[in-house]
């Protein structure tokens, strides 16, 4: 159970470098659609009398939005789910770099842009699930997915995916685009189906028997550990999963994050908001509400998330990873995954 906000106060005001204002107002332009937010935005109201303004919508919305506002836009920070539309943030011009001791400090380095125009606030894993009763040979790697003996076993989601888009860069980036080409055609061929729905929906899978792998991000299965999510956690014993990649770069992980807004008319206070969202509060929150890994060191994980169990996950730079997703994209498309 999470602690009450007014016990939290105290750890964050100590945390934050700026001086809390009495009074004010914060934008906010968020993407992300979970209710255990709400209790995010209400301790930062309470410890620092800023009121949030929320607007909420898809991110794509959300960032021609800022776009076509331009230096009118009311946004104060705009917070999205990963690293792929963050950077599709940056490159319209609509975010700004920050300065911040304490963002430097609590957020490692691979979760930040190269350029501090955005911050990871937490991880989710991507990694392998499969049916324990089917198959008793379940792929160790990325690459051990695309090998032949998987072929039309394979339940994942499509190209236009932003969790996938991140995955295929990150394989570009550890292994260049010829190998990342060949993965890609060897996911293709080992499909069970077309690309179709969201994460739940290739668990699901799992369960009805339409694949004997699926593809998805760790909160979506510690979702359905915590509490009954249909079609999946009936039958979540039958599920294995497998974090890949353990003896080499680890597994893929893919975040939430934020930035502050390139005309931002409330930026200290954003800045502020920025620096809360790195607080041992708020990390709890991202992991108890959401079944989230913390992007800060030793904050404590919700139990849903430790049932998960201990990996190695890949500290390669997301910010380099970023810079080919233009490539991925391209990869994909030839590749035929739709």
């Amino acid at each position: 159970m999470l602690k009450p906000s007014t016990c939290a106060t105290a750890a964050l005001l100590a945390l934050m470098s700026t001086t809390v204002a009495a009074e004010g107002e914060l934008n906010l332009y968020s993407s992300r659609h979970y209710d255990t937010d709400e209790r995010l935005y209400s301790d930062f109201e309470e410890a620092t009398g800023i009121t949030i303004n929320r607007i909420e919508g898809k991110a794509d919305e959300l960032i021609a939005r800022m776009e076509a506002e331009g230096a009118n836009s009311p946004a104060d920070v705009l917070l999205t789910v990963d690293t792929s539309r963050l950077e599709r943030a940056k490159n319209a011009g609509i975010l700004q770099p920050v300065e911040s001791a304490v963002l430097e400090e609590r957020i490692p380095a691979n979760l930040q842009d190269g350029d501090n125009q955005w911050f990871g606030f937490s991880q989710r894993g991507r990694i392998i699930f499969y049916d324990k009763e089917n198959l008793t040979n379940p792929p160790a790697t990325y690459a051990d997915l695309a090998k032949p003996d998987y072929e039309g076993l394979v339940c994942i989601r499509s190209s236009t995916n932003t969790y996938n888009q991140t995955l295929l860069a990150s394989i570009i980036t550890h292994d260049g685009p010829e190998a990342a080409k060949t993965w890609a055609e060897g996911i293709v061929a080992n499909m069970a189906r077309e690309p179709q729905g969201g994460d739940t929906d290739q668990l699901r899978g799992l369960v009805s028997g339409e694949c004997d792998i699926a593809v998805s991000n760790t909160y979506y299965f510690a979702r359905a550990i915590r509490k009954d999510v249909k079609g999946v956690s009936s039958d979540i014993d039958s599920i294995g999963w497998v974090f890949p990649n353990q003896n080499s770069t680890g597994a893929h992980m893919n975040l939430s994050g934020a930035g502050v807004a390139a005309n931002a008319p409330n930026k200290e206070n954003a800045i502020l908001f920025l620096e809360y969202l790195a607080s041992d509060s708020a990390q709890q929150y991202f992991s108890a509400g959401n079944d989230e890994f913390p992007a800060v060191d030793g904050v404590e994980l919700a139990d849903s998330v430790k049932a998960l169990g201990d990996f190695n996950a890949d500290e390669v730079s997301l910010s380099d990873v970023a810079k080919n997703l233009p490539e991925a994209q391209k990869i994909f498309n030839e590749a035929g995954w739709k």
